[in-house]
């Protein structure tokens, strides 16, 4: 089952041992992956930076920094790992698995960590920076240069308010699972525009940036889509 992570990551493991050790919570057992984070939290700042760096030559130290920050927090390594699905290769204890270890937030963020570690330790530097840009890749090519150090929520403000277009209005939708591994689903609405979105994330503050990020998505492609509109209804009415 593991071959089915090792291809998503982009790295086959010679060492074993390394991959399971990476896999391993402690509730599991003695040899766990704690001592693998240390070295992936590491790698990872280390190459994010080196990214950063070399595609935005003319930023200085503190914007770069803010950027780091963002692409390595604790929901950044959780989106990252969903859609690795690393849950289901974790080897948990019994009372971690039923109390949902498997999808908690800081358990899969510390886990991707580990896998960067162990990819150190199994082929080198190089092999660990091939699996962190790969993973981040998107998330990398998705920074706009004019709004870093911004969040969703406040790019989406600035947009509204000099269009005189109110505020946005989050509210929660649910709050599901455990009290420990919550999922929140939360509402993003602009009344002027008649717009609303939606968001989750393992806190509630993820969950409306989320839903910030799919509004400005949403009113992009409006601004896109409105001039050619109106050419076809000029043309329309020229026929």
């Amino acid at each position: 089952m593991t071959r089915v992570l090792e291809q998503r990551l982009g790295h086959t493991w010679q060492r074993r041992d390394l991959l399971t050790q990476a896999l391993t919570h402690r509730s599991h057992g003695a040899h766990n992956y704690e001592r693998l984070e240390f070295l992936g939290d590491g790698v990872l700042n280390c190459v994010i930076g080196l990214m950063l760096y070399q595609r935005f030559p003319d930023l200085p130290e503190g914007r770069l920094s803010r950027l780091r920050a963002n692409l390595v927090n604790q929901d950044s390594l959780h989106a990252v790992a969903v859609e690795l699905q690393l849950g289901r290769h974790l080897l948990l204890g019994e009372g971690e698995l039923r109390s949902g270890g498997a999808q908690r937030p800081s358990i899969l963020a510390d886990a991707l960590e580990a896998l960067l570690g162990a990819a150190l330790l199994d082929a080198g530097f190089d092999a660990a920076r091939g699996m962190v840009e790969r993973l981040f890749a998107d998330k990398l090519a998705d920074i706009d240069p004019a709004q870093q150090g911004k969040d969703a929520k406040t790019r989406l403000q600035e947009w509204l308010q000099p269009r005189r277009l109110g505020l946005p209005d989050y509210r929660l939708i649910e709050a599901a699972g455990q009290a420990h591994a919550q999922v929140f689903h939360v509402e993003c609405r602009v009344a002027a525009l008649d717009l609303t979105t939606q968001g989750h994330g393992a806190s509630r503050k993820a969950a409306e940036q989320q839903a910030a990020l799919a509004a400005l998505q949403e009113l992009e492609t409006r601004e896109t889509s409105a001039p050619k509109l109106a050419a076809a209804g000029r043309r329309r009415q020229a026929a």
